[in-house]
């Protein structure tokens, strides 16, 4: 039987976007640049929006204007909130992928991009159809995905509800998100089966957030339920800034490599260049947290 295959997304971006200190545009470059040489199927590099929203990620076309990528198979992936960010990741020549935050939280959806969901899916009807033709994936994360910690309705309707006008929109990769890390596996488990019943055909990715002392059982549970990408960020840095003042971090991209290698897949990590780069991101994080 032929072995299944997963992508592995690392989230430099989502480590350093809630960082109280600024980091320093060439230290982003240098971090970046040996994140490339590791072998991750996706670099998720850096964002698109305001500089007043998320001043961390104000340097992002400088630092992907920098990058040397002609050692690299790895494809870069980059966040945006509004036509305007939309309309530069289009154009930027480093971009593979663009992806956009969708939010099953009414009230998590007016905090990160202040817009209602309605009006989040009215903007982005037509940027799937404008991807293709620029020859880009375009990508949604479904944050909230496993359960509503604002008070605002919740149920697997409401999640299979949003995936289906995403399908209806041509959007063909969704990440299934707890952005707070609130999720238990049985959760985890119960949409993702729900979803992969009722859309067999969508690449289905998940962003998660959780201690990594509760990670892995999350993890197991969206890889044994029909998960097919998964995204993290090394040593387990990051969260969202938007999302509450206690922020929860990434899977540490170790955990991933860790459980999927102990699950028989085959991944193309330059064991030298990862550990160059934990180093790095030791040095990095704890200089500028």
């Amino acid at each position: 039987m032929t072995q299944k295959q997963y992508q592995l997304v690392e989230c430099p971006r989502d480590a350093m976007q809630g960082l109280r200190h600024w980091v320093p545009t060439e230290e982003k470059i240098t971090y970046l640049q040996a994140l490339l040489e590791v072998g991750f199927d996706v670099l998720d590099a850096g964002s698109f929006v305001s500089p007043k929203a998320i001043p961390q990620m104000k340097d992002s076309s400088t630092v992907l204007n920098s990058l040397d990528y002609s050692k690299t198979a790895t494809c870069i992936s980059v966040v945006v909130a509004n036509d305007q960010g939309y309309a530069d990741a289009l154009l930027h020549s480093a971009v593979h992928r663009i992806g956009f935050p969708l939010s099953v939280s009414e009230t998590f959806q007016q905090r990160n991009t202040h817009r209602s969901i309605q009006e989040a899916l009215v903007m982005i009807r037509p940027w799937s159809a404008m991807a293709e033709g620029a020859g880009k994936d375009f990508m949604v994360y479904l944050s909230m995905g496993f359960g509503n910690p604002y008070g605002d309705p919740y149920s697997i309707e409401n999640v299979l509800g949003l995936v289906h006008n995403l399908v209806e929109m041509g959007v063909e990769d969704i990440a299934l998100s707890d952005t707070v890390g609130l999720a238990l596996p049985h959760e985890i488990e119960t949409v993702y089966q729900a979803v992969r019943k009722q859309y067999p055909g969508l690449s289905l990715g998940l962003h998660l957030h959780a201690h990594p002392s509760r990670a892995e059982g999350k993890m197991l549970a969206a890889l044994d339920s029909g998960c097919e990408w998964v995204e993290g960020a090394l040593l387990g840095y990051g969260g969202c800034p938007m999302a509450n003042d206690e922020m929860v971090g990434n899977i540490p991209s170790e955990l991933w490599i860790q459980l999927l290698q102990s699950k028989g897949i085959k991944l193309k990590i330059n064991q030298e260049a990862l550990h160059r780069a934990q180093w790095m991101a030791t040095g990095l994080f704890s200089k500028y947290h």
